[in-house]
């Protein structure tokens, strides 16, 4: 029987990487945000 939540790197990466987010207005802001609370991580 399979898992439930089988997520893949791959797709994580082409749907919220760090290029992907910084490819758009929105997503640089996501970012910004993230920076400004000191998040470790910034993205997948």
């Amino acid at each position: 029987m399979k898992r439930t939540l089988m997520g893949s790197k791959a797709k994580a990466r082409k749907g919220s990487g760090f290029l992907k987010r910084m490819s758009s207005k929105a997503g640089q802001k996501v970012i910004k945000a993230r920076r400004a609370k000191g998040r470790y991580r910034l993205s997948v």
